[in-house]
């Protein structure tokens, strides 16, 4: 009898080694195929975003009803890993089990109540889908999804009614009073005891190998493979993108994304890694405004169209036009995916290959690209005007061979060119002023640092200025940087040290933060009711949250608006939308003002030259009663009053 349950349990192992491993085998040389990516860096952070991603399931956990469903399932799993072998031994011989762990009593214990919580995870997963149906869901495989579920289900059933009939019939190695749910199990059990014991443990044994077989050729792939892609993750700034190598031969230059042969391993691994929680569906700015774009549907569509094995263009074939000029890229889907997908990275490669190789793209982000290269900015205007934003001002302009200041101002093109955007330089230079701080601009030596031609997809064109601004800065000797756009910050700060550029950028809000709490301004808070917009830039690509909100609370009351720091939500210009028209769905900007005015602030406050613009657009479109003023501006009225009282 122990021969043939043994030579069965071999046969079964051996067809779902086989199903598993020729499909296994097919998914990792799919993946091997792909372009290189230089992911084998930096351990010690790999391991890091291992045991928090993973094991801790933080990202999963900040939506804390699904987050526990989930951690229950995936903790369980944990613990009941040995049970496989265990029930293995005992399906060849029932007085038979593990060594050492199979008698323990506390073992037993943990696993009675792990099974139980996921089982319990199990039922409000169901609950979930079936019952609360929540709108990230749509789109997902649902019925694959719930087979899966079942399949767990089943593989913990069967495991206590297992444990169970053994209690029942003493064959339990370790002490019933350590297994209480299973004891209690075991008096219903008792009857049949001896015909279930045979039954659970093998119905166990095969749910288990189907379960294994089952995941590879189904589209929860990520089962086996999200702890190795969160291995995988950016572990460098957030904000910055991989810049494409045009010094190899033209043959060999990867030019973003046309067909899924051309993705990245780690992109691959990405598509192949999407649980279809739908995370990043529902904190996407476009999906939420009514346009084509869905974070999840994209990867979804990626991954189907490699594993298929098409050899058409991803776009238009697999992925829309619409769908790739809608991304705003903010960073949302990036931050809320548990399995760190790189949502943005798979966007700019479409990007890339549709404005190099096959120069697609909007209409008016065309007269943009042409703005940047012929005039190095993207309003078009002569470099010459760059200073018209300080006339009256006497800020020094650094000229060629001059020693370099403490703190090199970079204007940046919105605050030297835009009306509205101007305010902010003008502040942030009469602070500096006030200060004392020993400041100087480049003046018309100053370029557009790339970033909306990068984000637009001409990386040809971005490292062009790239070079050229860090040619200029080092030949100046510049050292330290402060500028009041969040995309200028991230170029700078995150994407010039790839081109020999590496200096200590901070952004005006940190900067005056700084003075403030140095005591060289002082500012006079006033009743003034403010609502503070988060930049995505600055908020949750660079981790800039307390600083501007130090401002805020100098000067004024603050006020919260619900999506807030690292979840705040977009103005609509990121992702060079700022230069292009919003033609699908309901404007960013207006979806932004009303969640402003739903505050009762009487003031929006911002720290990007984007924002400003477009959320002041936003508020004339709605006739919001809001009035929008950069940090800046706020904080040198806080200063002028200040000095105003003093001299009453």
């Amino acid at each position: 009898m122990i021969a043939a349950q043994a030579i069965a349990l071999a046969l079964a192992i051996a067809i779902a080694a086989t199903l598993f491993g020729r499909r296994a085998l097919k998914v990792y040389g799919l993946v091997r195929s792909g372009k290189p990516a230089a992911r084998f860096d930096n351990v010690p952070a790999r391991v890091r975003a291992e045991a928090g991603d993973v094991v801790g399931q933080r990202k999963l956990l900040q939506r804390l009803g699904p987050g526990l469903m989930h951690a229950a399932i995936f903790w369980g799993f944990l613990v009941l890993l040995p049970t496989i072998l265990i029930a293995m031994i005992g399906a060849v011989d029932a007085h038979a089990t593990l060594p050492g762990l199979g008698a323990q009593g506390w073992y037993a214990l943990l696993v009675d109540i792990f099974a139980l919580l996921v089982l319990a995870g199990v039922v409000s997963a169901f609950v979930i889908r079936k019952i609360q149906r929540p709108a990230r869901f749509k789109g997902s495989h649902l019925g694959e999804a719930d087979l899966i579920l079942a399949l767990i289900a089943g593989i913990v059933v069967t495991l206590f009614l297992w444990h169970a009939s053994r209690i029942a019939l003493g064959l339990n190695e370790y002490p019933a009073s350590w297994a209480p749910m299973s004891s209690a199990l075991s008096s219903v059990v008792r009857p049949v005891a001896p015909v279930l014991e045979r039954l659970a443990v093998w119905a166990h044994v095969l749910i288990i190998l189907s379960f294994l077989v089952y995941l590879p050729y189904s589209k929860h792939l990520h089962i086996l493979v999200a702890a190795i892609n969160v291995y995988f993750g950016r572990t460098r700034a957030k904000g910055r993108l991989e810049p494409i190598n045009f010094d190899v031969p033209e043959q060999d230059v990867r030019f973003g994304t046309a067909q899924a042969a051309d993705m990245t391993w780690k992109q691959m691994l990405d598509t192949v890694s999407c649980t279809e929680c739908g995370r990043c569906q529902d904190v996407c700015p476009a999906y939420a405004t009514g346009k084509a774009l869905s974070p999840k549907l994209l990867i979804m569509a990626m991954r189907d169209n490699l594993l298929g094995g098409s050899l058409a263009p991803i776009v238009p074939n697999a992925v829309t036009d619409d769908i790739v000029w809608d991304c705003v890229t903010c960073g949302a889907c990036v931050r809320e995916c548990p399995v760190n997908i790189e949502h943005i990275d798979h966007i700019i490669d479409l990007r890339r290959n549709l404005v190099m190789v096959e120069s697609r793209f909007p209409e008016e982000a065309g007269a943009m690209l042409r703005d940047v290269d012929r005039t190095s900015n993207p309003w078009g205007k002569p470099q010459a005007d760059r200073m018209q934003w300080a006339e009256g001002l006497g800020v020094r302009v650094l000229q060629a061979g001059e020693v370099a200041p403490d703190v090199l101002f970079w204007v940046g093109c919105a605050p030297a060119f835009d009306e509205r955007a101007r305010k902010a330089a003008v502040s942030t230079a009469k602070l500096m002023q006030e200060a004392g701080v020993d400041f100087a601009v480049l003046g018309p030596r100053e370029a557009c640092t790339g970033d909306p031609a990068r984000r637009m997809g001409d990386e040809y064109t971005f490292q062009r200025l790239a070079g050229e601004n860090v040619a200029t800065l080092n030949g100046a000797g510049v050292r330290k940087i402060v500028t009041t756009c969040p995309h200028c910050f991230n170029a700078i700060g995150n994407e010039y040290p790839d081109f020999g550029g590496r200096y200590e950028v901070v952004h005006h809000t940190e900067f005056l933060a700084g003075l403030v709490r140095d005591g060289k301004l002082s500012p006079a808070p006033s009743d003034r009711t403010i609502t503070y917009h988060d930049s995505c830039y600055l908020a949750r690509h660079n981790d800039v949250r307390s600083q501007p909100r130090e401002l805020v609370e100098a000067v004024g009351k603050a006020v919260e608006m619900p999506r807030n720091r690292e979840r705040t939500f977009c103005c609509g210009a990121g992702g060079a939308r700022m230069w292009m028209e919003e033609k699908r769905g309901r404007p960013i900007n207006q979806e932004r003002v009303r969640e402003a005015a739903a505050t009762g602030a009487e003031t929006l406050a911002v720290a990007c030259p984007f924002c400003t613009v477009m959320l002041d657009d936003g508020v004339r479109e709605t006739g919001a009663k809001l009035q929008v003023f950069d940090l800046a501006t706020l904080l040198h009225e806080a200063v002028e009053r200040r000095k105003a009282e003093k001299e009453a």
